[in-house]
């Protein structure tokens, strides 16, 4: 009898803990709690940086205009730093009814709690004490003091450098979706066409600098085709892949019901291909990014590689810092629209997946 008692008390206690779970993930606390530990750590790094004094010598305090106010370099690297954290917590809003944002949101709180940190770390090691190797490795705030004083200068390198990825990266695209088609319907293209592919693929596309300098009439057409040569194998690989890898059993079950040539391929062969097609949009993005770059460094009238080049010229490493970082944040937006297109054109994969 005692024991069906304390089995019964120990039953109603773990329900009442499991309710109380539920009433808690209900009510939100978890994500609370994700959102107060994300902003915790930027928090921590503004407080560090207003709290710890600049010791080493040999920066200049300069100030700059920023709107109607002025800052100093340690001014604008807070104002960023709170900047992050308003877009961390508008991300916290959003996720509140969405679960899968949500679920994304806490898991990577602890992350970001850390950045927080390091950028303490880095900040105090980089510019307040500078007991980093110098000039080679400034702290962040003097990274970022290069968007107040050359920010007119980088945004406009920017544009040339989207202005050329874009135009070579699309070119790129389209060309080797459709070599990919060509190669992997028609036996007779791939043929003749496979064995240049393969040839082609495997050469660097900055090999292919010297003749594209010397056929094309500018810079910017030579380093369009670079990339777009860069973005034509991996795409047209995965596509003719795609196309040759559809199962028979879809084209039999069409001619079946009717279906003609034309058909085939545009509503079965092109649909199946599509996830293949996109694994090689990616490959190519990266690829395609790291030749604008190269490119860009060895010849370009602009862009963010040519700025780099001019740059550390004069040692101002901390500029080239900021470049990368510029860098990171388009490369990252870039793989964002392209996964953002991806979902929607593969929507029905949607849940086939973990």
């Amino acid at each position: 009898m005692t024991q069906t008692r304390a089995v019964r008390t120990d039953a109603l206690a773990r329900g009442g803990a499991v309710a109380t779970i539920q009433s808690e993930e209900r009510a939100g606390w978890p994500l609370v709690r994700a959102a107060i530990l994300t902003l915790s750590g930027f928090l921590i790094a503004i407080i560090g940086n207003i709290a710890v004094p600049q010791i080493a010598e040999g920066l200049k305090d300069d100030t700059y205009s920023l709107g109607a106010i002025t800052v100093d370099r340690n001014g604008f690297y807070r104002i960023v730093l709170l900047a992050i954290m308003l877009v961390y917590l508008f991300g916290a809003v959003r996720s509140i009814w969405d679960a899968q944002r949500r679920e994304k949101y806490q898991n990577r709180a602890k992350f970001r709690f850390a950045v927080g940190l390091a950028l303490l770390a880095y900040d105090i090691a980089g510019t307040k004490l500078r007991v980093t190797t110098q000039p080679f490795f400034p702290g962040p705030a003097q990274i970022l003091e290069t968007f107040l004083i050359d920010g007119p200068i980088v945004v406009q390198n920017l544009g040339y450098s989207l202005r050329l990825f874009t135009t070579g990266f699309i070119a790129g695209v389209v060309l080797g979706v459709g070599t990919g088609i060509l190669i992997g319907w028609f036996p007779k293209v791939y043929y003749w066409v496979q064995p240049v592919l393969k040839i082609t693929g495997v050469i660097p596309a900055v090999a292919w600098m010297p003749f594209a300098l010397t056929l094309l009439p500018t810079p910017f057409w030579a380093a369009v085709f670079l990339i777009a040569i860069c973005s034509w194998f991996p795409v047209a690989s995965q596509a003719a892949f795609g196309i040759q890898t559809t199962p028979k059993t879809l084209f039999e079950a069409s001619r079946t019901l009717g279906a003609k040539t034309p058909f085939l391929l545009f509503r079965v062969a092109i649909p199946h291909a599509m996830p293949h097609i996109f694994n090689g949009i990616t490959t190519a993005c990266a690829g395609s990014f790291t030749c604008l770059v190269m490119a860009e460094m060895m010849g370009q009238p602009g862009g963010l590689g040519y700025y780099i080049n001019v740059v550390k010229v004069w040692a101002a490493y901390y500029k080239v810092f900021a470049t990368i970082l510029v860098m990171a944040i388009l490369f990252s937006l870039i793989l964002a629209v392209l996964n953002a297109v991806r979902a929607y054109v593969l929507r029905w994969q949607r849940g086939q997946f973990k």
